[in-house]
């Protein structure tokens, strides 16, 4: 198998911690679907959960940081009790900062979080929803039959609350449906505002495209399938040295349920802390990891291949 850390010393690169800007916390692998693409492997029956004091030290971390993303995920983030106080914790601390909530849409629709949009309009929180199509049968393939009407009906719950309009930002998510590389992000972009707008009313921010990491369920299936060595020499030779200045890991750190610190969410699955001795968050200052070496693997190929990807979409636009 190819060997990604070999990839990058041809180009005399190294991969750095750069000032950290950005903070995404996992708020636990509990979610009420399961789906076959997940790379935490999050689901019903997971239990895992953040608690009140991570919450607090969390906070804490960030007050004495230049942090001013919080990237909120999990699972189902919304499915932690302590989801508000960390949301309220984050305006007091930080009223212009840009709070991210990824959601699966579906969650939404339960009685038990239907004042949650309000909540979360009042706050001036970012939502990222995952819809990794804009039709039916690729979204119920990947993610359950009966999610797609639902993400629908969610949709336009959040545009009447301003959202993808003159409010907060709503931001859609695609994900390949199997082992091939995502399409130009601007073009997905087009197809997916034309076909929601057509028909079903529905305006959104930006769709971002993400490309699969060979781990979790997504490595299981491509096992399965005997497709996983394909994959990975698909992202090894679509590998773009152009990308290595733009990956999310040189500005962002994660941190997952129980306050351990990673390089990004993928490292975080593979357990993978930061290169520190103390990899707890209220432990660690964002200061003292400028200049740490990122820890690399095999499947930092996913990020580099092609358009690159991040949590944020393509790497295309962004500055290196």
């Amino acid at each position: 198998m190819k060997n990604f850390g070999e990839y990058v010393g041809r180009f005399g690169d190294v991969v750095l911690k750069d000032n950290v800007r950005c903070l995404q916390m996992n708020m636990g692998y509990v979610c009420n679907l399961s789906c076959r693409h997940c790379h935490v492997e999050a689901g019903p029956d997971r239990q895992e959960m953040m608690s009140l004091r991570v919450v607090n030290d969390c906070l804490r971390f960030i007050e004495n940081s230049d942090i001013n993303v919080v990237d909120i995920t999990g699972g189902a983030p919304e499915m932690n009790p302590n989801l508000q106080a960390l949301i309220r914790g984050l305006r007091r601390l930080k009223p212009a900062a840009s709070i991210l909530l990824r959601s699966n849409l579906t969650i939404l629709n339960e009685p038990k979080y239907a004042r949650l949009p309000a909540f979360l309009k009042e706050n001036n929180v970012d939502i990222i929803s995952s819809m990794p199509c804009y039709l039916e049968e690729n979204v119920e393939f990947q993610r359950g039959k009966g999610v797609y009407s639902q993400n629908i009906k969610v949709l336009q719950k959040l545009n009447r609350l301003g959202y993808g309009g003159a409010g907060p930002k709503l931001h859609l998510v695609y994900n390949p449906g199997g082992s091939f590389l995502p399409a130009p992000q601007n073009e997905l972009d087009f197809a997916y505002k034309e076909s929601l707008g057509e028909r079903f009313g529905i305006m959104f921010n930006n769709l971002y495209t993400i490309t699969n990491a060979p781990i979790g369920r997504f490595r299981a299936d491509l096992e399965q399938q005997g497709q996983l060595e394909g994959y990975m020499n698909l992202l090894a030779d679509n590998f773009n040295p152009a990308n290595l200045a733009k990956v999310m890991c040189r500005n962002l750190l994660n941190v997952d349920w129980q306050g351990r610190v990673y390089d990004c969410d993928f490292n975080q699955v593979l357990q993978l802390p930061i290169a520190a001795g103390d990899s707890y968050i209220g432990s660690i200052t964002a200061q003292g990891l400028a200049g740490m070496p990122v820890r690399l693997g095999n499947h930092c190929f996913t990020c580099t291949a092609g358009a690159g990807s991040s949590c944020q979409g393509s790497l295309d636009n962004k500055a290196g």
